[in-house]
């Protein structure tokens, strides 16, 4: 663990496995990215089966303390994006990390 992947990391797998090139490739993935932000920009919730699902959720106007100084701050009421990984995702991660550290 504590490795990274990229977007040109997962552009390399899918353009491996599907035979496209690697810039047909990263079209697809930034069409789907911008797709997913569209959504959420008009309040539309995603949901990919098998994967998880993208939603906004309100955040109301809070107080909170300024760690360095502890001074009080108003936090602005917001929405921000979230997501929730499926059944599936999270099964499937969870049994490949169980063996890897076996």
């Amino acid at each position: 663990m504590g490795t990274t992947t990229t977007k040109a990391d997962l552009v390399n797998v899918i353009a491996h496995r599907t035979g496209l090139t690697k810039n047909e490739t990263e079209s697809v993935v930034d069409a789907l990215f911008e797709g997913i932000i569209d959504s959420l920009k008009s309040g539309r919730r995603i949901e990919i089966r098998g994967f998880g699902s993208f939603n906004i959720r309100y955040k109301n106007l809070r107080q909170a303390r300024n760690p360095r100084t502890g001074e009080k701050v108003t936090v602005e009421a917001k929405n921000v994006p979230t997501f929730k990984i499926s059944k599936e995702f999270k099964q499937a991660v969870s049994e490949s990390l169980k063996s890897t550290i076996s």
